[in-house]
């Protein structure tokens, strides 16, 4: 396999995966993860690879247009989509259910407790002095 993408095409898929990063981390933030720009930059740049040089890799410059130094430009930024959005739902799922888990109770001091289990001996014990203060 030959990979033909040159810099320009890099930098071009660079950008929109930062570009896809930001618009994902503005409008999700507060319900994800504040690693979503991270996570959705590198997500939509590994596919934007896959999909320009592996899976339409074959097309010539006369098949595919615009074709940007090698980056099949239009393909990389529609079906690039796809695992954009999977990670953003993902992550959604992902904190949310993390957020289920744990819950803040003012009985316990205000710590995270998780739900699921009965307080330890000493998690009882350091409750029952936190709440005699």
């Amino acid at each position: 396999m030959q990979w033909d993408l040159g810099l320009q095409g890099l930098g071009v898929l660079a950008a929109m995966s930062l570009g896809f990063g930001v618009i994902a981390q503005v409008f999700f933030g507060r319900t994800t993860t504040r690693w979503l720009l991270a996570i959705v930059s590198t997500v939509h740049f590994l596919g934007g690879l896959f999909i320009s040089e592996v899976w339409f890799g074959w097309a010539t410059e006369e098949d595919l247009q615009p074709n940007i130094d090698g980056l099949s430009f239009d393909e990389v930024l529609l079906i690039g989509l796809v695992p954009v959005v999977a990670a953003v739902l993902v992550s959604m799922y992902v904190a949310q259910r993390g957020r289920r888990v744990t819950s803040v109770s003012g009985r316990d001091g205000g710590e995270l407790s998780t739900m699921s289990r009965e307080p330890t001996f000493l998690e009882h014990d350091r409750r029952e002095t936190i709440a005699k203060k």
